[in-house]
């Protein structure tokens, strides 16, 4: 008899800058669906999240450690035959109001608008923290009032940084099950097993 439990119910912890994140947004997606469940996008501040967790701006790491990222995203956006650019033209972008929409978004739609900003940074080298951008982007979703929504967006985004840091997430991007983390998109696997698979 299996003691698994099988949850219905991710919580993703997530920066719109985050290649990691990237790399592993469509994956996951596919995996939570396939899967029957359901995704609570949540975007947090890890500039506020790194200082009480040890970890640093990428600026900050040692020159190994900033190298060796860069050859594993090569190997992992090769391997996995995703466009990625290694030194994208607007990284580091302020992430900020990107996250903010995406807490302002429709819930239906945060997978996807989520989806189309890690793309804007990591695909299509373009800026999401120009407003123009923001725009576009957030009205593909449905959602109309960019500006309007960053606003609407900042007290749910600050809540997800407190309560991320309440379960100990450190990294990005972080699943979520309850009593148990999953960090990076090299752990989707155990995700998908936890989840049933």
């Amino acid at each position: 008899m299996s003691s698994r439990i099988d949850y219905d119910r991710v919580d993703y912890y997530m920066t719109p800058t985050s290649p990691w994140t990237y790399l592993g947004h469509v994956r996951f997606a596919a995996i939570a669906a396939r899967r029957g469940a359901t995704v609570e996008v949540k975007p947090v501040d890890f500039g506020v999240i790194f200082p009480q967790s040890g970890g640093l701006p990428l600026g900050k790491r040692a020159p190994q450690r900033q190298a060796y990222r860069l050859a594993e995203l090569a190997r992992w956006r090769d391997f996995l035959g995703l466009p990625l650019n290694l030194h994208p033209r607007f990284f580091p972008a302020d992430p900020i109001s990107a996250a903010c929409i995406i807490c302002a978004a429709p819930q239906a739609a945060r997978m996807a608008i989520a989806g189309d900003f890690l793309r804007a940074v990591w695909a299509e080298e373009r800026n999401i923290a120009d407003i123009g951008v923001l725009t576009e982007i957030a009205a593909r979703h449905g959602v109309a009032d960019a500006p309007g929504a960053i606003v609407q967006g900042k007290p749910i985004f600050e809540s997800n940084t407190q309560e991320a840091l309440a379960r100990q997430v450190f990294g990005a991007p972080t699943y979520a099950l309850p009593g148990e983390l999953f960090w990076g998109q090299d752990r989707l696997d155990f995700l998908e097993r936890a989840l049933g698979g």
